[in-house]
């Protein structure tokens, strides 16, 4: 039973949200569409937890790989794995689901069936970009994204949604082309060097780019996952988008989506074109550099809190982006640090930003304003969320202690001893980050109740407290045991920084049958046996 369910568990963790997001579309009574909906969320969770558990930290190869060929005459395959540069990703988009739909529980009443099924295929979206090693399937699940959250913005968001929902469309649809692009040249290359067809990302690997193409490829690819983490300057359709698109858009927005970005530079991008990613890593460096440094200065200037969240996700996106390309430490390997942390502050950005903005979508829901001038002395009144804001505040600007800190200081360590000006470049995000969050907390929570109508606002509530709790605890977890979470990656990690520039994914045969039995590190051609073959 466990074989079998070792076999099929990725694409049920896929395809189950697809599923139960169909089903939704059939029925029509509310408090039976949101349990539907939240029992497919946790059946997706369940299945991650398997893998969570049965992940062999040890091996830096894929795991619980599926291979069909699909259209062999053209190389395309469905491949699925997952290995540590994805586990915490995927568990996070899982986790982050089900507390999405409890925060939604009583929000959304337009159209209820249709909100619930769009998050569903949303997340499956989500999940099989992750998971997918073919360029086919990765493209597809890719653009799959695009189309829900398009409508979750533009049918439930706020004035603007229209304008917002389009301007992130066309980004991102923009940004794919590029994407597109490059990979039917890179499958047109494989076969001029293999002379056989072949989308699998696994034998694109393989594939030998002169320097002067990398370039190019490398740019397209860069341009689609700079759109989507986004980096400066093609960020701007992010805070339009963040500002309309309703609390739970704008958690699944910031939680997951943007690190899609990240993650593309990590798979496709530096392990595709490294002699393109050394050549370019000063640029995007600068980049990042700035976009660190603007983000934190344009959300220092907010009046409205979520616009100023929004902008500090560029900022702290940006030390991402510093870890995952600016972290070229010689000789061939990357700055081991500087990765870790990088892929480390994915998930708790994820986490802390997803709570600021559930954050402010209670006192949204209570105020019906989010404009900064309009609050003061909400601690005497709120006591709970004050607690909850100051935890995920303290997170988002790194105190020790918090996941923030763990994150940015493996960054900065790992940048400092290859850049130092760089990582001195980006301290200062941390300390205008500071400045920044302290400043809206003050204003939201300290000094006086400034209107009458705020002096009778209800505190948390449980279905609040249900979702925002597990948020909380998360964040002092990662913050002082990272190594719960370290431990299942670092050896990917590691592999990684080291081999990036001949990268070369090997697979791990997942046995078990017998509590006594060990995974294998084997070559994809033994172990990656094509069902049906």
């Amino acid at each position: 039973m466990f074989s079998m369910l070792n076999d099929l568990i990725l694409s049920l963790m896929i395809f189950t949200p697809l599923v139960f997001g169909v089903g939704l579309l059939g029925i029509k009574n509310v408090k039976i569409a949101r349990t539907v909906a939240m029992f497919g969320a946790f059946l997706t969770f369940l299945w991650s937890l398997h893998v969570w558990f049965y992940f062999d930290g040890s091996q830096s190869g894929l795991q619980f790989v599926e291979a069909y060929e699909w259209l062999p005459a053209l190389g395309i395959k469905y491949i699925v794995g997952i290995d540590g540069l994805s586990l915490l990703l995927v568990m996070l988009t899982t986790f982050l689901t089900i507390l999405i739909l409890i925060s939604q529980w009583h929000v959304v009443e337009s159209r209820q069936r249709y909100f619930l099924s769009l998050f569903m295929f949303l997340e499956t979206g989500m999940l099989g970009a992750l998971l997918a090693f073919d360029m086919v399937f990765f493209y597809l699940f890719w653009e799959a994204m695009l189309i829900p959250m398009y409508f979750i913005i533009g049918i439930w968001g706020s004035k603007e949604r229209i304008y917002a929902a389009n301007k992130f469309f066309i980004y991102t649809v923009v940004g794919s082309l590029f994407l597109l692009v490059a990979a039917i040249l890179m499958y047109i290359e494989y076969h001029s060097q293999f002379g056989v067809y072949s989308t699998s990302l696994i034998d694109l690997y393989k594939v030998k780019i002169p320097y002067p193409q990398q370039i190019w490829y490398f740019l397209a690819f860069a341009v689609a996952f700079a759109i989507k983490v986004p980096m400066w300057p093609f960020h701007t359709w992010l805070p339009d988008a963040h500002v309309q698109a309703p609390t739970a858009g704008s958690v699944v927005l910031a939680g997951i989506l943007l690190k899609l970005g990240t993650y593309g530079f990590l798979r496709f991008a530096l392990p595709l074109f490294p002699e393109a990613t050394e050549a370019l890593a000063p640029a995007i460096m600068l980049l990042g550099i700035i976009g660190i440094l603007y983000g934190a200065f344009t959300a220092w200037v907010q009046e409205d809190a979520k616009k100023l969240v929004a902008y500090s996700s560029v900022s702290h996106l940006g030390f991402v982006v510093l870890g995952c390309v600016g972290f070229y430490a010689g000789a061939g390997e990357m700055s081991v640090e500087a990765l870790t942390g990088s892929v480390y502050q994915m998930i708790n950005h994820g986490i802390s930003t997803g709570a600021l903005f559930f954050l402010v979508g209670m006192i949204y829901e209570r105020c019906h304003t989010r404009d900064l001038k309009e609050f003061g002395g909400l601690a005497k009144v709120m006591p709970w969320y004050a607690v909850m804001l100051i935890i995920a505040t303290l997170s988002s600007v790194g105190l020790p202690g918090t996941g923030g800190f763990v994150g940015e200081f493996l960054i900065l360590l790992g940048m400092f001893q290859v850049y130092p000006i760089v990582s001195f470049a980006a301290s200062l995000g941390v300390l205008f980050g500071a400045v920044y969050m302290l400043s809206m907390v003050k204003r939201i929570l300290f000094g006086n109740v400034t209107k009458a109508d705020n002096e009778k606002l209800a505190d948390l509530n449980g279905r609040e407290f249900l979702y925002i709790t597990p948020l909380a605890v998360l964040i002092f977890v990662m913050g002082i045991f990272p190594n719960i979470f370290l431990d299942k990656v670092k050896v990917s990690v590691e592999y990684f920084a080291k081999n990036y520039r001949q990268y070369e994914v090997s697979v791990v045969e997942n046995h078990l049958d017998s509590p006594d039995s060990k995974l294998q590190n084997t070559g994809w051609s033994e172990s990656a046996k094509f069902h049906g073959e």
